[in-house]
């Protein structure tokens, strides 16, 4: 017998949890008639939820056994609940995946026949198409991927999502990188593995409605950047060595232009330009500097990356 793990965190989902149990009763049937000896468990993780999604989880428990939760004390984020998931996944293979069903349940029998019969250690996905989405959203989103490649040494493909299959071993090596700031995208693709990318078109929310604002996925964009990237402390050396370099001929220009005609005192408007242009650039080259700090203060810190309230 093969134990499939299916993974599940939920924030406010109490109305989309029924409608994801549906839809994946009907994959365990598509699985019975296409693999044999496939057992599944299901692993939600309550990531803090104002509403009654923990109640709706534990009255699904009380119909089926093999459903387990973990209840967050707060809300520490899908990252957080990601990990938790892992950590109580018992799964021979586990499976990511979110529940307002717009990762297709459909796709997950030719995911699992990718890692036990082609030899992949995991089956990932990705959408083709960005279809009910903000037109600006996208945009943003189109161009964190191509900065995200240009300036990391690990690829991070177009249109990736959560979803995924992967074996134990795969799993068991996320599960080594404890860090709290996670960005589980970039830790798929740095922990390797061989990976099957399935594409699909986008899939409308089955219920609720998104908890990713537009500068909730902007904050998470830098998350990523600084996690698996140092692109942004080299552009502060090169841009302080531009500035720098801008700084020595400005002062020579000056020297000269005060030789040749005089009146020192002329030219306080550009002074005050300078003065700000360049404030504005140490301002700059801190910050990131900082954010790059702040991280590493937070990392010394060794608090859990999730403290839950109750499980089963």
């Amino acid at each position: 017998m093969s134990l499939l793990s299916v993974i599940v965190p939920c924030y406010n989902e109490e109305a989309a949890i029924p409608f994801f149990y549906e839809e994946m009763k009907k994959t365990e049937e598509q699985f019975a008639a296409r693999f044999s000896g496939v057992e599944f468990e299901y692993v939600f993780i309550d990531d803090g939820s104002k509403d009654a999604t923990v109640e709706v989880i534990k009255k699904l428990r009380e119909e089926d056994k093999r459903i387990h939760f973990v209840s967050f004390s707060r809300n520490f984020g899908k990252e957080a609940a990601l990990y938790a998931g892992l950590s109580k996944a018992a799964g021979d293979y586990v499976v990511c995946m979110d529940a307002d069903l717009q990762d297709p349940p459909q796709l997950l029998a030719d995911m699992y026949a990718a890692v036990t019969q082609e030899g992949y250690d995991s089956a990932a996905t990705r959408r083709v198409t960005r279809k009910g989405e903000p037109k600006i959203r996208s945009f943003f989103a189109r161009m964190f991927y191509r900065i995200m490649n240009r300036i990391s040494d690990i690829e991070f493909v177009d249109g990736a999502r959560d979803y995924r299959i992967m074996s134990r071993k795969m799993t068991d090596a996320i599960l080594e990188l404890g860090e709290n700031n996670r960005f589980t995208k970039g830790i798929y693709s740095w922990v390797g593995f061989s990976t099957k990318w399935i594409e699909f078109e986008n899939v409308e929310r089955v219920a609720g409605e998104t908890k990713w604002s537009f500068f909730g996925l902007l904050r998470y964009s830098f998350e990523a950047i600084l996690g698996f990237s140092t692109a942004p402390l080299s552009f502060v050396i090169t841009l302080g060595f531009i500035v720098t370099v801008f700084a020595f001929v400005l002062i020579i220009f000056i020297v000269i232009k005060t030789l040749l005609y005089g009146d020192p005192t002329s030219g306080w408007p550009s002074m005050i330009c300078i003065v700000v242009f360049f404030a504005g650039t140490q301002l700059l080259c801190t910050g990131i500097v900082g954010a790059y700090l702040g991280k590493t203060y937070l990392e010394t810190k060794n608090r859990p990356i999730f403290i839950a309230r109750e499980e089963e």
